[in-house]
């Protein structure tokens, strides 16, 4: 929810974060958008299997080799939190549901 929240008030789009979570596939993004993410989901799920050629896809779209850096760290940090949330049954802000939704509870 909190990640959710940062996306659409620093998009401005209250639907992106939503159409992430349901399917980024499916998602309204550019295709540097979609390159990202897929590279982020390879991190979280089979990043024993990362090789030079996921490297060469993002650097096609522009990412240098610091933005992969931090990509890849950043989506290995949010998967250590998460589950440690997870472990610890934490649940979100109540400001968070509705943050950046233009209902209230946070900037829009």
């Amino acid at each position: 929810m909190a990640h959710g929240a940062a996306l659409r008030v620093l998009s401005k789009n209250p639907y992106l974060a939503d159409q992430i979570t349901a399917n980024y596939r499916h998602a309204d993004l550019v295709p540097r958008q979609r390159a990202m993410l897929d590279f982020a989901v390879k991190v979280t799920a089979q990043s024993a299997a990362i090789e030079t050629t996921d490297f060469e896809e993002l650097r096609r779209h522009g990412f240098s080799d610091s933005d992969i850096w931090d990509i890849g760290a950043i989506a290995a940090f949010f998967n250590f939190s998460n589950r440690m949330a997870n472990m610890a049954a934490m649940r979100p802000n109540a400001e968070f549901y509705t943050m950046g939704r233009g209902t209230g509870g946070g900037s829009t």
